[in-house]
Order: C-alpha cells, then sequence, then structure tokens
C-alpha cells in the first residue's frame, strides 16, 4: 500500500507503537501480544490491529507479535531505515533550544545545519550545528538533499520562510511558529503551538 493510502492519524500511532516497541527491545521482550502493545501505546487493541494491517498481516495467534519484526516494518513504512537530515530555520532561543536537544539522532534524524536571519548572535558554544545565512538555503537543501524542516522564526515571517523552503524542495515542516501556514496539499505540516497547549490544559486545572 501507498503511504498517501494510510490515515494521517494512523502514521502518528505508528510511531507511538515503535516508541513502545524500542523499549520492549532494549528490555529483551521478543513477543508481545496486541492487548499488551495497545496498553503501552495508550490504544485499544482493536485500533491497533486495525492500524498494522495498512501494511501487512501481522500477529500469530496465541503468540502475539514479533517485537523487533514489527518495529523494523514500522521503522522502514515511516522512512526511518537512515538518518532523515533535517534543517531548522530561526536559531533564536527556542531553535537554539532544539538543536542543543540530543535525541534526535536516537529517533532516526539529524539534524545538518541550521539557518538565521543573523548568524553573528550570541549563542552558546557547546552547540555543534553549523548556523549559516538565509543566502544558502536553497544551494544546501538541494546539495543535501534535505526534505524535512523545523521552523523556529517569530509568527510575522513563517509563511514566507515556508515558501522558501518549499521552493527549496523541502516537504514537510515541523512548525513551532505562532502562524497558521497555507502550503500546497502535497507539503505535510505538524504544528506546535506551545501556548495553545498550556492553553488546552489550563482547562483541567481546578
Amino acid at each position: 500500500m501507498h503511504k498517501a493510502d494510510i490515515p494521517r492519524k494512523t502514521i502518528y500511532r505508528l510511531s507511538i507503537y515503535n516508541r513502545a516497541l524500542q523499549r520492549l527491545r532494549e528490555n529483551s521482550v521478543a513477543t508481545v501480544s496486541s492487548e499488551a502493545l495497545a496498553t503501552a501505546a495508550g490504544v485499544k487493541p482493536t485500533q491497533l490491529r486495525k492500524d498494522l494491517t495498512y501494511f501487512g498481516q501481522w500477529g500469530t495467534r496465541g503468540l502475539g507479535y514479533d517485537v523487533s519484526g514489527l518495529s523494523k516494518a514500522i521503522t522502514e513504512v515511516l522512512g526511518m531505515a537512515k538518518l532523515q537530515p533535517v534543517i531548522l530555520v530561526g536559531a533564536g532561543q527556542l531553535g537554539t533550544a532544539l538543536l542543543r536537544y540530543g535525541g534526535f539522532a536516537r529517533e532516526g534524524f539529524e539534524v545538518v545545519a541550521a539557518f538565521d536571519a543573523d548568524v553573528a548572535r550570541k549563542r552558546p558554544r557547546d552547540i555543534g550545528i553549523p548556523i549559516l545565512p538565509m543566502e544558502n538555503l536553497a544551494s544546501f537543501v538541494s546539495e543535501r538533499v534535505v526534505k524535512l524542516a523545523i521552523l523556529t522564526v517569530p509568527g510575522k515571517v513563517a509563511q514566507e520562510v515556508a515558501n522558501r523552503l518549499i521552493e527549496c524542495g523541502v516537504q514537510a515542516i515541523l512548525n513551532f511558529a505562532p502562524a497558521v501556514l497555507h502550503v500546497p496539499e502535497r507539503i505535510a505540516v505538524n504544528n506546535v503551538d506551545l501556548a495553545i497547549q498550556l492553553e488546552n490544559l489550563s482547562y483541567f486545572v481546578k
């Protein structure tokens, strides 16, 4: 089945399943039941089984799922069989904090460069990732065949920067900017608005 045929919510859950499977592998667990895996992922067993049918038949009655085999299959479906190059645009305070995060490589991503309108801005010395001027964006994305970008620019310039990324060949954007991006249907955008998330949580605070 083509990737486009898998619902977006299912793709999101596949990532959660894979995290659970990775934890099982770390604990030397070879097989897992659909009930146990569903519980670890926070979904119902029927939902889990339905999601897995999008890319094959998995599980053996009475034995469950092969942890390593299922994890490998999900990794391939998600396009994570090898490190995915990622760029970050907007190396301000939030962008810099993300650049210093050491967990991307463990999850299959390699942040290969960051871009900013002010490369001379004072930043921590332990970033370890080159900060390049925006003029280098198009050539870098083309040469390194980068398809993923993290956007951490101010909201007022987010659309303009997103347009540039798309023109350069970027196909998916993780958007931290407080702005709604208008992009072609072929472009995937995941929005992370921290203020909205806090507002939602505040509803449950008594």
